[in-house]
């Protein structure tokens, strides 16, 4: 017996298929917040998948669906927080721009400040990792702040030797910029 198909001209299925798209991307979005603000809340071994779930209202299922354990699921709201970093540094100071070094630093540093101030969890999210010696924290230094640097760390030293800084150890400005 021959087999039914059904005629695709392709129309119908790329509507429906870019909104389930956009409805994981939502999802996964909003699963990654939620797992900041829990993370930030109860630390890596505190934190649970289902309470995650809980803040949510869904399923545990459908997490571990997107992401496969609590390691995963931190790893991928680590880089989700950082993105949002990146994408507003590359709306308010893109690399190609013809600011001053100065004047692309306090883009960045603004955008950080103000990503801090209107996400805290963040802030408590990367301050839990620092407390403890983990696999996570070599991870988020190699994986996430380290091209984080790579940015800021130029455009400071550039800044020094035009004097519009103090000449200190990059980093050592670095860290004094986003010290709470």
């Amino acid at each position: 017996m021959a087999k039914k198909t059904r005629p695709t001209t392709g129309r119908r299925e790329r509507p429906r298929k870019r909104a389930e798209q956009q409805r994981s991307i939502k999802t996964r979005a909003s699963i990654l917040n939620a797992a900041i603000a829990e993370f930030a809340e109860r630390g890596f071994e505190g934190a649970s998948i289902r309470a995650i779930a809980d803040r949510l209202g869904l399923q545990h299922p459908l997490i571990t669906y997107h992401y496969r354990n609590k390691d995963i699921l931190w790893r991928a709201a680590a880089e989700h927080a950082f993105a949002q970093i990146r994408t507003e540094w590359d709306i308010s100071a893109p690399e190609a721009s013809d600011l001053s070094p100065l004047a692309r630093l306090h883009q960045e540093y603004a955008t950080l400040f103000r990503y801090t101030v209107a996400f805290p969890e963040f802030h408590r999210f990367m301050r839990q990792e620092a407390l403890t010696n983990n696999p996570r924290l070599k991870w988020v230094a190699e994986a996430v702040l380290a091209p984080f640097l790579a940015r800021l760390l130029p455009q400071i030293i550039e800044a020094q030797k035009q004097g519009l800084v103090p000449k200190v150890d990059p980093i050592l400005f670095h860290y004094m910029m986003i010290r709470s």
